[in-house]
């Protein structure tokens, strides 16, 4: 993609309120005062879902919502491509938020728009598109408001927190027109998409099997009592969609992902990246129209802790001609076929066919034939994971054409669909038939209840988006 500088924006900077309020604050605590004054100037008169037509060299103008470590890499890599200008920022944490701004500083660049609540910065003309590095159980309904307040979405991984959310997220997202990019960057990354060619193509025949392994080495989280909420954090607005419960430090930053209300176990988490790249080999479609049945089991071992998401899980995916197989380990284990160990880790994709079978992971991919020769090897190409996969979602803001996507809604709801279905299977505990007339699992009502959430007032997704 042709990438050129252009002089710096200066028409949508701070407004002047917002700049004489930043040159009276001098204390770096003072973030809830800051906020408050820089909210006041002229949102409310804005256009909601005002849309600018971009040309070619224009710079994409980004607000980042959720500024934790993910949070932190996406602010950090938007400061720095030449395509996109970050012109605000939001978290329900107050320190995050100060950090973020410490982090913009250095980068040279002035202070941009601060919120707690995102609902004002989806009512900003000078936003163009939205970045959500949030927990699961915010990316629906985030992305849903964002579209409809006419934002372009890149969404972190998975989509969505239950099969039901990934349904309204295609819906809205067709219905506003906009673009929505979901964060599984390797569907941007070369030799993946070298592989995927390779296996279509034939390269080791039928493929009648992906293993997706996500032998992720995690620590216990403990036990920890419920505690007042700590000052700066509106909690309230962290649990949004999720039931309310009085505020528990396990809760919070990244242990969310280890629990039911907010979080999907490490299937939804790290696994969904090799769950993505596992059916994209296997060839299965955006949809669930060829899976004939889903089973799951595991549990917690070892760990005698609060987190109840499992810590080790089997899942298999009947597409009667093929199958596809998921394992998450978070305990000691091994490698596996010829992937490397990272970190102790062993996490990527294997594909098994009529005449050969492929490995891939983060590093590279290699091609075997039916006596274990190595036919072909191609590493990873240096540099940064994710930033083609941003640039690939400007892209397509700027080109308007949803296909442009690497990995758009309905590759990533299908994707993040199959882990929420391993998971019901697992909490049933029991094989699951899948009857695609009616989307829903046949003749099980306690599997069917477990695809959407009741959802909490007001954070709920309407029937109709």
């Amino acid at each position: 993609m042709a990438q050129q500088r252009v002089k710096a924006r200066t028409a949508n900077r701070l407004s002047i309120i917002g700049a004489a309020a930043w040159r009276q604050s001098d204390k770096i605590g003072s973030a809830m005062r800051r906020r408050d004054v820089l909210s006041l100037s002229a949102a409310a008169a804005l256009s909601v879902g005002a849309r600018r037509i971009l040309g070619a060299n224009d710079r994409v103008r980004v607000a980042v919502i959720g500024l934790g470590g993910r949070g932190g890499y996406h602010l950090g890599k938007y400061l720095t491509l030449a395509e996109t200008e970050v012109t605000a920022i939001c978290d329900v944490d107050e320190n995050a938020i100060e950090r973020a701004q410490s982090r913009v500083a250095k980068a040279g660049r002035q202070p941009v728009r601060q919120f707690t609540d995102m609902r004002k910065v989806f009512e900003l003309k000078e936003v163009d598109a939205v970045s959500l590095p949030l927990p699961n159980h915010w990316h629906a309904l985030a992305s849903i408001w964002a579209m409809e307040a006419g934002k372009d979405v890149y969404c972190e991984k998975p989509a969505s927190h239950d099969p039901w959310e990934s349904r309204k997220m295609i819906e809205a997202a067709r219905k506003h027109a906009r673009m929505l990019q979901i964060g599984s960057q390797g569907r941007s990354m070369g030799h993946k998409i070298e592989a995927m060619d390779l296996l279509h193509s034939g390269g080791i025949g039928n493929v009648y099997m992906a293993r997706g392994l996500c032998f992720k080495r995690r620590n216990s989280i403990g036990h920890k009592p419920d505690t007042d909420t700590p000052r700066g954090v509106n909690w309230d607005l962290f649990l949004g969609p999720a039931p309310m419960r009085p505020f528990n430090e396990l809760r919070f930053k990244y242990n969310w992902h280890w629990f039911w209300d907010t979080g999907n176990g490490d299937i939804g988490n790290q696994g969904v990246h090799e769950m993505d790249i596992a059916r994209w080999g296997l060839g299965i479609p955006d949809s669930h129209g060829q899976l004939k049945s889903v089973s799951s089991g595991g549990g917690k071992y070892v760990y005698d802790d609060d987190q109840e998401t499992p810590n080790t899980q089997i899942a298999r995916f009947d597409y009667g001609d093929k199958e596809l197989v998921f394992e998450v380990r978070g305990l000691p284990t091994g490698p596996e076929g010829g992937l490397k160990v990272r970190g102790g880790n062993t996490i990527g994709d294997l594909f098994y066919g009529s005449s050969g079978y492929l490995e891939m992971d983060d590093d590279g991919y290699t091609v075997y034939d039916e006596q274990h020769k190595v036919v072909k090897q191609r590493p990873a190409d240096k540099g940064d994971e994710t930033a083609p996969h941003m640039q690939n979602f400007i892209a397509a803001v700027k080109s308007r054409n949803a296909k442009d996507l690497h990995a758009g809604i309905e590759i990533g709801a299908t994707s993040a669909d199959l882990c929420h279905f391993a998971n019901i299977s697992y909490r049933v505990r029991r094989t699951l038939q899948w009857d695609n007339a009616t989307q829903s699992w046949a003749g099980d009502a306690d599997a069917n209840a477990l695809m959407r959430r009741p959802g909490r007032e007001p954070y709920v997704i309407p029937e109709n988006v």
